[in-house]
């Protein structure tokens, strides 16, 4: 197999891992188990998974090639070090795309769609550029636990239960058994049908809410599609230079594709009842990722040379330490404030990527 057909393939596999996270919506314990801590533990594993790769190998390839040109050592480290910082900026730059696309989605919205219900983003309905980017930002941490509550719903259906949230609004979650939430919907039924004007309240508030979650699955379909194209190009140029770096890294990417999907999928799902289209939404968005792979075949056909090597490997690098820092380490430490998971993953993360480099060189 060519490794052009090998690039392609891992690509694929990789960008086509949303479907797996999107496939979440056909079971009801597979969003249960879509928790906090799962969705923080497999950013911050595949956020090591790529700290590691882009320091310890895709940045020195990156100095080799150019020393393979006849560079000095001196100068190919000064060539390599400004792609890295030239990948980190070609991010940056395509961050601030995704914010204005964002804003422009967003403008003209009425005040419900960012105030009302669950948080969008952040509470009060502030985003933080940090968070614009990352794939499951427009899933508060409020927004998991109601996709918890109503998965538990599903799954008790069934029985003739009935749950819902109880207490505050910290990190624990707990349920009450039908005989409690029974009473207590009661009381919301019987204050919501007081007057006319309440029902109408009520009906508004269920119309904006579902919007909302239409909304935000695909706001988040836009920034996964817009970032994974460079993600699709990474993966390419590392897998036909490199087929041990190329795997890896698919591996990272398919890892935090999965969480990425179902982001998109199960609120698309609870606000249109449709898994079928939840789900072709979160595929979807990963469909940018093989044209990523497709803008790599074109890049190095058109010049096979060490140069080209050393620049595509030096910004692949700082391409995916940005990713890493911006997007997944931050949303990872939101869904898990007390880090009981993140460092213990993101550590993991680079122990596997490390066990497999040495694997390779040894076998």
């Amino acid at each position: 197999m060519s490794p052009e057909l090998t690039g392609f393939l891992m690509v694929l596999g990789a960008g086509l891992s949303t479907g797996v996270g999107s496939a979440f919506v056909f079971s009801p314990r597979l969003i249960k188990m879509a928790s906090r801590q799962f969705l923080a533990g497999s950013l911050g594993f595949s956020a090591g998974v790529m700290m590691y790769v882009s320091f310890v190998e895709i940045l020195v390839k990156s100095k080799d090639a150019f020393i393979e040109d006849g560079t000095s050592e001196g100068n190919a480290t000064l060539y390599s070090t400004l792609c890295f910082f030239s990948g980190i900026l070609f991010m940056g730059l395509l961050d601030l795309a995704v914010h204005k696309l964002e804003g422009h989605a967003s403008a003209g919205k009425p005040e419900e769609y960012t105030t009302r219900g669950s948080s969008y983003g952040h509470e009060q309905g502030h985003e933080s550029e940090a968070d614009i980017v990352s794939g499951c930002v427009h899933a508060s941490n409020d927004d998991v636990d109601e996709w918890q509550r109503k998965a538990q719903n599903e799954i008790s259906e069934s029985e003739g239960k009935l749950v819902r949230r109880v207490g505050g609004g910290g990190d624990s979650k707990k349920f009450e058994p039908l005989s409690e939430a029974r009473e207590a919907l009661e009381i919301e039924k019987g204050k919501a049908q007081s007057t006319t004007v309440a029902v109408d309240n009520k009906a508004l508030e269920s119309t904006i809410g579902d919007k909302k979650l239409i909304h935000m699955g695909l706001a988040t379909a836009l920034s996964i599609a817009i970032h994974n194209f460079p993600e699709g190009l990474a993966t390419y140029v590392g897998a036909v230079l490199d087929p041990a770096v190329g795997a890896t890294m698919a591996i990272a990417i398919a890892i935090h594709n999965i969480p990425e999907g179902l982001c998109v999928s199960i609120p698309i799902y609870y606000a249109t009842g449709n898994r079928t289209k939840a789900f072709m939404w979160g595929l979807l968005s990963g469909v940018t990722e093989p044209i990523g792979a497709f803008a790599g075949w074109a890049i190095l056909m058109s010049s096979m040379s060490q140069v080209v090597y050393g620049v595509l490997f030096g910004m692949v690098a700082g391409m995916m330490v940005r990713i890493s820092v911006k997007e997944l380490m931050p949303t990872a430490y939101r869904y898990d404030p007390s880090d009981s998971v993140v460092t213990n993953s993101f550590v993991a993360g680079m122990v596997v990527m490390a066990l497999s480099l040495v694997l390779f060189v040894v076998v």
